[in-house]
């Protein structure tokens, strides 16, 4: 009989079973996680058909896979993180503590499996996915008050509960915005596209814009740019800041920022004893907010569009060898 294969909840509580056992009077009831917020699904942003060039080139990135049977072998957490069992960080943790096998044996940190090897994780199986047909991207005018997280205790409105469901696979965010935080929201079902948009060795440019109470002087902005500011997790500088007016005494700026430290834009400002009072992020490596898009709304790229996408990540398409 074939192993049952759980869900992640499941595999962290340590299994699907429940106890027949009743708690006794005197034991502590466990808290009760607040009611989810009701929320409606995101509409998609209406946009005329391509030109016909673009259709068919859509239509064979559509179609075309990869060979399975061709792909390297990859590492395991990578290829669980990639399979959405986990984190990176999570799955060499699960490595390290024995519950991850390998064709029946206990995996090891710096094994690699191929679409041929059987991997079960705390006894059950798992599908590892494999990238053998082009990702999918969406980009999302996040709003104000949506949290970037599929896990809430207090049952705020998630991003993940607005958009469309990803059939046979799931959205994973590229990077976070905090609550307070609207802008562009880039997501994708490869694993390898968020590594590439989001590890801080590839210096990504994220560009912001930023309305805050006061405003900076010709110095501070130097500093910024030059020799950077102090923070209470290390040093900060911003790769570009340009002025953008303002009324009364809130005051636009864009800035461009090489990593995505929390709340660091925030906090930036908040060392010269500015508050912000709005920040949006308008931009996101390759990708701009595009300025039809509404708080809100969503718009997928056409296959044409993501293989663009992939062609600066560097990345191989299905069925094609990876540039060297």
């Amino acid at each position: 009989m074939k192993n049952k294969i759980k869900t992640k909840r499941e595999f962290r509580d340590g299994g699907g079973k429940k106890s027949a056992r009743r708690p006794s009077a005197a034991a502590p009831r466990p808290e009760t996680a607040a009611p989810k917020t009701r929320t409606t699904r995101a509409k998609k942003l209406a946009v005329r058909a391509p030109n016909q060039k673009i259709q068919n080139r859509s239509r064979d990135l559509r179609e075309q896979r990869g060979d399975l049977s061709r792909m390297e072998p990859v590492r395991l957490q990578k290829a669980l993180a990639a399979s959405g069992v986990g984190s990176r960080r999570e799955m060499e943790a699960w490595i390290e503590n024995g519950w991850v096998a390998v064709n029946g044996r206990t995996a090891s940190l710096g094994d690699k499996v191929s679409p041929d090897d059987q991997v079960t994780v705390k006894g059950s199986a798992i599908k590892l996915k494999w990238p053998d047909r082009l990702p999918r991207i969406i980009l999302y005018y996040k709003q104000e008050g949506e949290i970037v997280s599929r896990d809430d205790p207090q049952g705020r409105v998630s991003v993940f509960d607005r958009l469309p469901q990803a059939a046979s696979s799931r959205w994973v965010a590229i990077g976070r915005l905090d609550i307070n935080t609207c802008g562009l929201m880039i997501l994708t079902t490869s694993g390898e596209l968020v590594q590439r948009f989001a590890h801080p060795r590839f210096e990504v440019e994220r560009e912001y814009a930023v309305r805050v109470l006061g405003g900076l002087d010709a110095e501070q902005l130097r500093q910024l740019t030059e020799e950077g500011v102090m923070l209470e997790d290390g040093e900060a500088r911003l790769a570009r800041i340009r002025e953008q007016g303002g009324e009364g005494a809130n005051r636009w700026y864009h800035v461009v920022i090489k990593e995505g430290r929390n709340r660091e834009v925030r906090r930036i400002f908040e060392h010269f004893g500015l508050t912000v009072s709005r920040l949006v992020r308008v931009g996101f490596g390759p990708i701009a907010l595009p300025k039809r898009l509404k708080r809100g709304q969503f718009y997928e790229l056409n296959p044409a569009e993501v293989a663009g996408v992939m062609k600066w990540a560097d990345m191989a398409l299905p069925g094609s060898r990876r540039r060297r």
